[in-house]
């Protein structure tokens, strides 16, 4: 984090001009990722698309237990 913090705008054009991944790190471990906005959305796309399966696979179950409305709104604090 250090190093791309010294040279933010070089580590940013690193990324958005070359495409390069840049993974962050504190204390030796993995913390972030700079990613081009492409690999983001893509990302995004895959995680609605495996969203979407586990819906319809859930929809399809008949032993599939159903959660109450009032816990759905609870949980995503509606």
């Amino acid at each position: 984090t250090a190093a791309a913090r010294k040279d933010f705008a070089g580590t940013l054009d690193r990324v958005t001009r070359k495409g390069e991944r840049i993974v962050l790190q504190k204390g030796g471990k993995d913390v972030a990722a700079l990613v081009p906005v492409e690999d983001l959305e893509r990302l995004e796309e895959l995680e609605d698309r495996l969203d979407a399966e586990e819906a319809r696979r859930r929809l399809a179950d008949p032993n599939e237990k159903s959660i109450p409305w009032e816990k759905v709104k609870r949980d995503l604090g509606l």
